[in-house]
């Protein structure tokens, strides 16, 4: 519908235009007006006066993934149907979540592209690729994936892998204006590995963006730029400057006086920045007129080496907020004081109005990934409760008065100096896959997982390697391990005995579970709840599902032929109901642990969107089942290098192909590559980069020819030991389906509680 976008309201002194009353001037117009100004008045109750919009990353400000639409409910969705697809250029992750203005799809997808769909039809309108450049991929950690896009006044904005933030005309997807978001002062020592891949949000004018990186050294903060100009407001440093002095930021006054007493004057942080990475989490909330920031972990992961063992190190695993005029600091909530497990605090936070105690509250509900549901005061930050929502090792409770947790002594690791078998592991109880809550069942649902984890110290004090993660881990062991030694085998059958996922319904008035979905694994999609009374997910099975809202009853089920990791979203067009979401399996489980945990290390990717209707007469076009196909390997390697090659590709290579070399299906299988059966070959690849344009960055300033060299006859060897076993499990011709995990959770019993892993 390429009519669909009008001219919008100019609003001029939008600084001082309260919520209130751009809704009062949006009733005075004409409807198709007043739904084209929207971004400036998207409430839990409007979507720009159409409620078949889908307007804001979480549809509304409330970032409930609640859409009223019943004409797909659940007497119905049983006779869904595909009504049309789009394939993407990149078979990467898609962990998007499209806006829908007035019957057009605006999609951001890998690599940070733009493009903008009818609604109804799926046809391409307009495309905008701002170019990313390939060397930029390993700077992230986990895919170059983009979640999202914000809309305001005719314009679409979205941030880009490189740092910059965008502005395109929504009509015609020129480019209005661009800025790089990553300033001088942000870049500390040799770290560049800056990223943003989270969606922005609109606050009062205001495009507010944050970013990633904490895993490579980072210093986290959000920034403000004029929505109609790019012309920078203001911005939040989330980590005090090292040196204790102000930046010129909004953020100067409480950071040296509140946040630097809590991080001592010594440690990696002076050089890695501490962390703190805003990437994924930021809401604007009308009824406060405050902007709430989800704060990432600390850099390095090790406690002991980051800030010496000492301090809160605030704002690290905390909520944050500020005013959306100024910057300013006004509250805090620290979830996961002394952060030494990767547990963000960057997970959506929703807002409610429930009552507590008898009296009904305006709330932030948070399941960050330590495993607590936490509800606070949103006006306040007080702690009000939390509750595990899943088992966890770490704590035993909260503190009932001020949501500290009690830690349990032996979780400490980086203090005790032994390894510590974690859950939540690093990827948490619950990670950037996005809750939803229905106003029908009062119920929040949770995409919950359960990833355990090694935490082993490095030992011999903290080196930070160039061009890669930066965890304060002894990288030799936080893989899989697979060999013939008998522990590492017992080690690998725990770790898939423990790998789980569900479907979690929370009541947060009783702060218990309400019942629970069984899935085949972790790493599945984001939630959206409907009026239709109807839960939608996409599963890391392949596998689109609609469910009973009241119950977890399955309604619908439909293959997509990859797994989904995105959240659906719902809309109208021309009147119709339908339902979309991104298809394409990415992120860090899949890049790193996503082959270790199937029977066989291979799968298919296929990105694409989709979209259903109860009259669709669409299909998919045939699978390809073959995925990355063995090559028999070079015969011959030095055992004398393989140690060191295992430490060299488990530093600077597992985490986009796969723990011990085996990928999860989104990169190549390096096993199968041509380049190791040749010394000079192998090192034009990984040493002088000879694929950087495709995502391959060159490593020669970060390992020597003789580490690269380690690395190929590692990869040799792996290839020798795994061949025949992927060889056969080509001979069925069917494959192997991607929801074969070993020792899965079958019944309701195997979902973890909070006594019960």
């Amino acid at each position: 519908m390429t009519s669909g976008l009008l001219t919008p309201i100019k609003v001029t002194k939008k600084r001082l235009l309260s919520c209130a009353a751009v809704l009062a001037l949006s009733a005075a117009v004409p409807v198709a007006f007043a739904q084209e100004d929207t971004g400036a008045a998207i409430t839990s109750a409007d979507n720009g006066g159409n409620v078949g919009n889908w307007m804001s990353y979480g549809r509304s400000y409330s970032e409930q993934r609640f859409s009223p639409l019943d004409q797909i409910n659940k007497d119905n969705v049983g006779k869904l149907k595909l009504a049309w697809h789009y394939d993407l250029d990149t078979n990467r992750g898609q962990e998007g979540t499209p806006l829908v203005v007035n019957g057009v799809m605006y999609a951001t997808t890998n690599w940070s592209k733009m493009k903008a769909l009818d609604a109804a039809t799926g046809k391409l309108l307009w495309a905008y690729d701002p170019k990313v450049p390939g060397n930029i991929a390993d700077r992230g950690c986990c895919d170059t994936v983009n979640r999202g896009a914000a809309y305001w006044n005719g314009k679409v904005y979205f941030g880009t892998f490189d740092g910059r933030l965008i502005a395109l005309d929504a009509k015609t997807g020129k480019l209005v204006w661009s800025v790089y978001t990553i300033p001088k002062e942000a870049q500390l020592g040799h770290q560049r590995s800056y990223t943003v891949d989270g969606a922005p949000r609109i606050a009062k004018g205001r495009v507010i963006v944050g970013n990633g990186g904490a895993e490579f050294g980072a210093r986290g903060f959000v920034t403000a730029y004029d929505a109609e100009t790019g012309k920078m407001d203001w911005r939040f440093f989330t980590v005090p400057n090292p040196d204790n002095k102000p930046d010129g930021a909004a953020s100067d006054d409480v950071l040296m006086s509140k946040a630097y007493p809590t991080w001592g004057k010594g440690g990696a942080w002076k050089q890695q920045g501490g962390g703190g990475t805003v990437w994924d989490s930021l809401v604007y909330d009308p009824v406060t007129d405050l902007v709430y920031l989800g704060v990432g972990n600390g850099s390095p992961w090790n406690y002991k080496f980051r800030s010496e063992g000492k301090g809160n190190n605030l704002f690290l695993g905390s909520i944050v907020a500020i005013n959306p005029d100024t910057g300013k600091y006004v509250w805090h909530f620290q979830e996961t004081p002394m952060d030494q497990w990767d547990y963000t605090s960057v997970q959506q936070i929703m807002t409610l109005d429930m009552p507590v105690n008898g009296e009904m509250r305006h709330v932030i509900v948070h399941a960050p990934k330590n495993g607590f549901f936490y509800i606070i005061d949103a006006k306040t930050g007080k702690f009000i409760s939390g509750k595990p929502y899943t088992y966890e090792n770490w704590a035993n409770g909260l503190d009932p008065v001020t949501g500290r947790p009690n830690y349990v002594p032996d979780a400490l690791w980086t203090l005790t100096g032994k390894p510590w078998y974690g859950i939540p592991g690093d990827l948490g109880g619950h990670n950037f896959a996005s809750m939803a809550y229905s106003p029908q069942t009062k119920l929040v649902y949770i995409p919950a997982q359960q990833v355990p984890f090694v935490y082993d110290p490095q030992k011999g004090g903290f080196k930070a390697h160039h061009d890669s993660w930066n965890l304060g881990l002894d990288m030799n062991k936080i893989g899989l391990i697979d060999d013939s030694d008998p522990q590492h085998k017992a080690d690998k059958a725990q770790f898939l005995k423990d790998l789980k996922g569900w479907i979690l319904a929370w009541d947060p008035e009783k702060q218990q579970a309400a019942f629970a979905v069984d899935h085949k694994g972790p790493w599945n999609g984001g939630l959206l709840a409907t009026g239709g009374g109807l839960l939608f997910q996409g599963l890391a099975t392949g596998d689109f599902h609609a469910y009973d809202a009241t119950n977890g009853k399955d309604l619908f089920s439909f293959p997509a032929q990859s797994a989904i990791i995105a959240p659906p979203i719902t809309y109208t067009a021309n009147g119709k109901q339908y339902v979309a979401v991104e298809v394409g399996w990415g992120g860090i489980y899949p890049f790193f642990l996503g082959g270790v945990a199937r029977t066989s290390g291979w799968t298919v990717n296929h990105s694409r969107v989709i979209a259903f209707a109860l009259d669709g007469k669409d299909a998919l076009p045939p699978k390809n089942e073959l995925g990355f196909l063995p090559v028999k390997p070079p015969e011959k390697w030095d055992e004398a290098r393989i140690k060191n090659g295992y430490f060299q590709f488990q530093t600077y290579c597992a985490a986009c192909h796969g723990d011990n070399g085996i990928s999860g299906g989104v990169l190549p299988d390096l096993r199968w590559s041509g380049a190791i059966r040749g010394q000079e070959k192998f090192y034009n690849l990984v040493g002088k980069g000879a694929l950087t344009a495709y995502g391959m960055d060159r490593f020669d300033t970060s390992m020597s020819p003789a580490e690269i060299e380690d690395i190929r006859n590692y990869l040799v060897k792996r290839s020798n030991e795994s061949y025949e076993g992927e060889v056969k499990a080509r001979e069925n011709k069917q494959g192997v389906p991607n929801d074969q995990f070993l020792d899965v959770p079958q019944s309701s019993a195997d979902i973890p509680t909070a006594d019960h892993p």
